[in-house]
């Protein structure tokens, strides 16, 4: 019968050597009072701040103003998420490469109309005001025409736009009901309303935190504070905390490929990211089953510096 040619990379060949006892528990202690030091001086030195979580109210307060320019921008649909397309809205491309888009083939998963969802529904949920009911009554009777010839009229004028006395001021007269509706969804933002309104809005439980995340997104305030900290999309940094837990540190490899072209400037660049992603997972997963390169911790030899002790007595 013929013998089986040895294959250095899959066989292990049959030890012959002496055998010696080994301290399992001593090592483990040891490695893991190294362990405990070292992240206990690296995360002294490396952390990244603890920040508290940005709310909107925390926004409309903070910068009232932004607030209500990104509120008539929601209104008149004009806004980041209002053009971004699936899996929100038809406002925009689908992401893909090629034939492949999965954001198309997917579809509009998530309704989001921006004007309703972020503006008029939470209003008409407030106790009943006769100002801003009269004036949520013009906008629904008004044609889509003279609704966009409003949100044009107070836009055209947000520059000059004032916040004093608690109230959003606009030097125009030809915006309709708009300054009511802003005004009111602004005060509605100050006093934590809003926020608790939009993720009331898919039900009793309150765990869906996408439509305040992406009002938030559309604004200017939560990526002025992201540029203070570093954490810019061209910046690289990376802050994913909750509270006192730590973030994923495996970010930084997605982060990664967002500073280098073709990612950074592709209309695609999440998903030409999340396929790179997937590429090297699956290369990952394969290493002990490709010819070759299974064989690098074996030919490079490293397991020999590891157990160092261990073959040096067997050379002996």
């Amino acid at each position: 019968m013929r013998k089986k040619a040895y294959r250095p990379d899959v066989d292990v060949p049959e030890w012959k050597g002496r055998y010696v006892p080994y301290d399992i528990i001593k090592e483990g202690t040891i490695a893991l009072v190294v362990v405990a030091i070292l992240t206990v001086a690296l995360a002294v030195v490396f952390s990244s701040p603890d920040e508290k979580a940005i709310t909107i109210k925390t926004w409309s307060n903070a910068d009232p103003i932004d607030f209500a320019k990104t509120a008539v921008s929601e209104l008149d649909g004009t806004s980041g998420v209002a053009h971004y397309g699936a899996p929100y809205n038809h406002g925009g491309p689908a992401q893909g490469l090629g034939f492949l888009s999965p954001e198309k083939w997917v579809g509009v998963r998530i309704a989001i109309n921006t004007a309703t969802d972020f503006v008029l529904n939470p209003l008409e949920a407030q106790p009943t005001q006769p100002a801003l009911h009269a004036a949520l009554t013009q906008w629904a009777s008004a044609s889509s025409t003279t609704q966009s010839s409003w949100t044009s009229a107070y836009a055209s004028a947000d520059a000059k736009m004032t916040f004093t006395g608690d109230h959003v001021n606009v030097p125009t007269h030809a915006a309709g009901p708009v300054p009511v509706l802003i005004n009111d969804l602004t005060m509605m933002a100050r006093s934590g309303a809003l926020d608790q309104a939009l993720v009331t809005q898919n039900g009793f439980y309150t765990t869906n935190y996408t439509k305040p995340l992406l009002f938030l997104s559309d604004g200017t305030y939560l990526a002025g504070l992201a540029n203070k900290q570093h954490l810019g999309g061209d910046q690289w940094g990376m802050m994913n905390e909750t509270g006192s837990w730590p973030g994923q540190a495996w970010l930084w490899l997605y982060t990664f490929w967002y500073q280098v072209s073709p990612y950074n400037s592709s209309k695609s660049g999440d998903f030409m990211v999340f396929g790179t992603m997937m590429v090297l997972t699956a290369l990952l997963v394969a290493v002990p089953f490709i010819p070759g390169l299974r064989s690098v911790p074996r030919r490079i030899k490293i397991y020999r510096l590891i157990w160092r002790e261990h073959y040096r007595e067997s050379e002996d």
